[in-house]
């Protein structure tokens, strides 16, 4: 199952091959049944365009994970409303039964996330 957009993926220069295929496993993994494997890949894209944000801003980011470049993102000042609210939603933490709250969809979050970034 492929969902790669490509024109989207040529015209943008955060939302790269490499987000997008993190988004068509993020898609593959939830279609499977593997909510878990979903929200790991969904973070992934995240931190990868966060990574091509952070470069182009020079900011550190060598060396950081996903989730701590999520986190280090939302200590940046001027952050618009929906990305730190979009980063906020990839940092929540699962509940005991493995579940996010109803309005949160990790793959939707990456992805907006990763939009904002392009118009920041």
């Amino acid at each position: 199952m492929v969902f790669l957009n490509i024109s989207q993926t040529m015209t943008n220069t955060f939302i790269n091959y490499e987000v997008e295929n993190e988004l068509n496993n993020a898609r593959t993994a939830r279609a499977n049944g593997n909510e878990g494997k979903a929200r790991v890949c969904a973070r992934r894209a995240a931190g990868l365009a966060l990574r091509n944000y952070f470069k182009k801003q020079d900011l550190p980011e060598e060396g950081l994970s996903a989730y701590q470049l999520l986190k280090a993102f939302l200590n940046l000042s001027g952050i618009p409303p929906k990305a730190k609210q979009n980063a906020i939603n990839l940092t929540l933490r699962v509940t005991e039964s493995f579940n996010l709250p109803d309005h949160v969809d990790l793959i939707t979050e990456a992805r907006s996330l990763c939009e904002q970034l392009v118009k920041m």
